[in-house]
């Protein structure tokens, strides 16, 4: 017996078993753990109650844009809404600053970009950098759902993110509600049938749009044409990229004072649009979020 081990132990093929053999051990031990920590991160997205409204500002402006729109949207309200706002440089580093509360199932996540330019390259360009910033923010936070909102170029960035990234988190990831504030989807156009080569992209791309999206564009009436800087046209042209592509598609016009552009976040009817039609109700008592706020 002892003469057939050695002989065994000394045939070549023996070798490259044993060999074959290590190699996969040492292959299925870290695979393992990799499988493991993936179905526990799967569990947590699925049981978290975190539902934050990601908001991406327009041109020109930073993740200060909304701080007037938050402090509006946090008053006369039980439950504050915390607020963590994210800078993306364009080698795609990222810069936190404030924080999501431990017991704030609904924050207010505002992503800017180090090139806050406007132009239909620079579109492009920035849902690649947001596109960083949401898939550290799901790694971190690990959120099953949220609620998305754009003021001007700012629904431009998440139109075309929805049709070229959105794909690869789709499966885990919902995205419940788009709100579009003034956002110019043919520019500077007034005339629908010059369509520029955004809008003729965005209108070819629809398909991959989410089919149960529920989407609202508001505009701005400060005239009977524009907000004073973006068409009425321009903005209504979103019909021919969501409409009958998307579960629901609902236009509205704001009028009266701070109906200009600008103005526009701070406009307090939309203030009470984006309270009845973004956000989820407030109670009195939430329940708490079971994960731990990550600190960045």
């Amino acid at each position: 017996m002892k003469k057939r081990m050695i002989n065994l132990v000394q045939n070549p093929n023996f070798k490259w078993l044993a060999i074959v053999l290590v190699l996969l051990v040492a292959l299925a031990v870290p695979g393992y753990s990799w499988m493991k920590a993936d179905n526990h991160a799967r569990a947590e997205r699925r049981k978290s109650l975190l539902s934050p409204v990601i908001m991406i500002p327009g041109s020109s402006a930073t993740t200060e844009r909304f701080n007037q729109l938050v402090k509006q949207l946090n008053q006369n309200t039980p439950t504050k809404h915390s607020v963590l706002k994210i800078k993306v440089s364009t080698n795609g580093t990222l810069s936190y600053s404030g924080k999501i509360n431990k017991n704030d199932n609904e924050p207010f996540i505002i992503v800017g970009f180090e090139n806050n330019h406007d132009g239909y390259s620079n579109i492009k360009k920035q849902a690649s950098w947001f596109d960083q910033a949401f898939y550290a923010l799901s790694e971190s936070y690990k959120f099953n759902n949220f609620k998305a909102f754009g003021h001007s170029n700012g629904g431009l960035i998440w139109t075309y993110w929805l049709e070229h990234y959105y794909c690869y988190y789709s499966d885990e990831i919902k995205i419940k509600r788009l709100m579009t504030l003034g956002t110019p989807y043919n520019f500077g156009e007034k005339n629908i049938n010059h369509k520029t080569q955004m809008l003729e992209n965005f209108i070819k791309n629809k398909d991959k749009l989410p089919k149960n999206l529920i989407v609202y564009s508001l505009s701005g009436g400060k005239n009977y044409e524009s907000d004073g800087i973006v068409p009425e046209a321009s903005v209504a042209a979103g019909k021919y990229i969501f409409q009958n592509q998307v579960k629901s598609y609902t236009a509205m016009t704001v009028t009266g004072v701070e109906a200009d552009h600008s103005d526009l976040p701070q406009n307090k009817q939309v203030i009470k649009v984006i309270k009845q039609y973004l956000l989820e109700p407030r109670k009195l008592s939430e329940p708490q979020n079971t994960g731990q706020a990550k600190g960045q």
